[in-house]
């Protein structure tokens, strides 16, 4: 592809992968650019892999590229404080989708830069005397940023402006884009081919990518080409071509691959695997677990390796990690009573730096089918409360609240009752119930909620729930420890590691593929099972029956409902239980929009939605509830092409319109 972006090489500070014990870090060192001369250096070359590692932050952890893989899905709609780049993706009616407020400008300008990046480790590596397993590092990057732009754009340039694929060490300012087929066969497959051939099994350094990975990617670019050579549903592509396959293979053909590929990594998963229950996926004391095969790493102990700042976000890093508080509403609006006979208010849950709480932002809410439908069962399954935040306590101590200079020993709530330090202040009810006094005519909650008698908490049930006021995303919330026994620093840039790829997705790619065909086998090792959809489903399904932490009570919970949760599974598996499946194990992490537009179940599943606050969406009071419905054209599976990259082209007016994606 010939670029507008200028011959310098930027290097993004990497943090340094640091894990008690573990020497094996990541050897970085800022430095602001990369020329051409440097990157025929060993250490360039050894920088510009690390550079490969460091672009990840500018695209997972950023709430607006969320923003643009989970609004206008099942998973979320816009909330109340959202903006015009928020809501002009939710295709409801409140805005229109702009190429140049779309967000899909993040991926754009975080995957190209790096893309010369990796070409230049690959074509100078060997002469600088560079390892293959490194190189094959720089070769995954390389495929990883092409698979996500294919997937979000449809067909891209592959020259750089030296040749297909080459290393760009001039400005040009014209671009070619290539077909769907041509960037799969020419860039993603061969890539990943040649990264499981040279990878090591455990990665180099902690988080370095490894066989497993780019097994990972390998099958799921192979599931998802299968789905655009079928396009079951008739959806365009562009640049114009035929659904054919440059190497002569039809749909069937690649998802058998597939599901080779994925079962192959199950059964030779090196040093990942699943972790024991679902809480210890993402419970933030268990970073960097084995079941993490890649994410994008932040730390708390220096603002410029962590790539944001850590007291207040606003620092001028453009990796900032705060991702999180588009998916948690303004749970500080709290009050509780100073007063066990009259309503004397003050905050009861104040911004504290951890996992439950953060900065909220209130940018992108549920529906309501979300808690309804797809987490009905909240009693055998643990990943309805491995996902949310249900219960908000107080932490008026920790705060610092007084009383005629005195912290009090409790607050007063819900029907005046006391609560103490850590106490349920507010319940998202697990289903309807009869009862629920909404009024406040006596006990103001001041964010909507309602009484039941002899209940200190307020409460709120799912048919309440709305684009204000709704659980929050505890798997993405933030970690310190530095709190020091106070709120900590919640404003501050998160400085956990952000997932990108799990080992789990590796069941759900082979069974995806074999509800599509795919001919199966019997797993063996440790996760053996009959390598049929509804067996490997079961993996993933058994494991969600585990608990050993109840979230919502606070308290150890050892519990083993696999055999209820398997039960459950429905005797034949179809591709909508997959999608329902992969919402449960990956809500609001940023794989919905992609998992819906490759199985072009988009706009069936997606189309309309049910959320309270139809009248007005800030008030906390109003729980009318209001059926919303989108209109997805076939031209929106693809996004548009940023604004920006067509400013910078030298191109007439026709050829830029030419460029653009239809329907933009």
């Amino acid at each position: 592809m010939k670029r507008v972006y200028t011959n310098i090489f930027r290097l993004t500070v990497l943090t340094a992968f640091v894990l008690t014990g573990c020497k094996k870090i990541l050897n970085e060192k800022p430095r602001s650019i990369f020329t051409p001369e440097y990157f025929k250096t060993q250490a360039g070359v050894v920088g510009g892999i690390t550079s490969c590692y460091a672009h990840l932050r500018l695209m997972y952890g950023n709430g607006y590229f969320l923003n643009s893989n989970e609004i206008s899905t099942d998973e979320a709609t816009w909330g109340q404080n959202s903006d015009g780049n928020v809501r002009n993706l939710d295709f409801s009616g409140v805005g229109n989708i702009d190429p140049s407020t779309s967000n899909t400008g993040i991926l754009w300008g975080a995957a190209f830069p790096n893309i010369n990046t990796a070409s230049g480790v690959i074509e100078n590596g060997a002469a600088v005397g560079v390892s293959d397993a490194l190189i094959a590092e720089a070769r995954f990057f390389r495929a990883f940023d092409y698979f996500l732009l294919v997937q979000t754009f449809g067909g891209v340039p592959l020259d750089l402006g030296g040749g297909e694929l080459k290393f760009n060490t001039s400005t040009i300012r014209t671009s070619k884009r290539n077909t769907v087929p041509e960037v799969y066969a020419k860039a993603v497959f061969p890539d990943l081919l040649i990264a499981i051939d040279k990878l090591p099994a455990t990665g180099r350094v902690v988080g370095g990518v490894t066989k497993t990975a780019a097994r990972l990617f390998l099958a799921k670019a192979y599931l998802t080409y299968a789905w655009w050579l079928q396009n079951p549903n008739n959806i365009p592509t562009f640049p114009s071509t035929s659904r054919t396959d440059p190497n002569g293979h039809d749909a069937a053909w690649y998802f058998q691959q597939a599901y080779d590929v994925a079962v192959s990594a199950i059964q030779d998963p090196g040093p990942f695997g699943l972790q024991p229950t679902f809480y210890d996926v993402s419970v933030a004391t268990n970073d960097r677990n084995n079941e993490v095969v890649l994410y994008a790493d932040h730390t708390q102990t220096s603002s410029i390796y962590n790539g944001g700042d850590l007291s207040y976000s606003g620092g001028g890093f453009g990796t900032d990690s705060f991702a999180q508080w588009f998916e948690q509403w303004n749970y500080t609006n709290i009050k509780s009573s100073t007063s066990s006979t009259s309503w004397a208010p003050v905050n009861s849950v104040q911004r504290a730096a951890v996992q439950s709480l953060g900065r909220p932002w209130t940018m992108l809410a549920p529906p309501q089918a979300i808690f309804k439908n797809t987490f009905a069962d909240k009693t055998s399954d643990s990943r309805y409360d491995g996902t949310f935040v249900t219960r908000y306590r107080t932490n008026f101590v920790e705060a610092a609240v007084k009383v005629n200079n005195v912290t009090p020993a409790y607050l007063y709530n819900a029907n005046f009752l006391p609560v103490a330090e850590g106490e349920p202040i507010l319940t998202f009810l697990n289903d309807d119930v009869t009862g629920v006094d909404y009024s406040n005519s006596k006990f103001n909650s001041t964010v909507g909620a309602g009484v039941l008698p002899g209940r200190a908490d307020f409460v709120i049930e799912p048919s309440a729930y709305s684009r204000i006021c709704y659980p929050g995303n505890w798997k993405l919330g933030p970690y310190r420890t530095d709190n020091n026994g106070g709120l900590g620093q919640p404003n501050g840039s998160l400085t956990r590691p952000f997932p990108v790829a799990k080992f789990s997705e590796l069941f759900f790619i082979a069974a995806e593929a074999a509800v599509k065909g795919a001919v199966t086998k019997g797993v063996s090792g440790t996760y053996a099972n009959d390598g049929t959809a509804r067996g490997l489903i079961n993996v993933i399904r058994g494991r969600a029956g585990k608990w050993r932490w109840d979230n919502g009570n606070n308290v150890a919970k050892i519990q083993d409902n696999s055999a209820e949760v398997i039960a459950a599974t429905p005797a034949a598996i179809d591709i909508n239980y997959i999608l329902a499946e992969r919402c449960r194990e990956y809500f609001g992490e940023g794989y919905r929009w992609l998992d819906l537009v490759r199985t072009q179940k988009w706009a069936e599943l997606s189309g309309t939605f049910v959320i309270a606050g139809k009248t007005n969406a800030n008030d906390w009071n109003d729980h009318t509830v209001g059926t919303f419905t989108r209109t997805i054209t076939p031209n929106y599976y693809l996004r548009p092409i940023p604004q920006s990259q067509l400013d910078g082209m030298d191109m007439s007016a026709a050829d830029k319109k030419s460029y653009q994606n239809p329907g933009y």
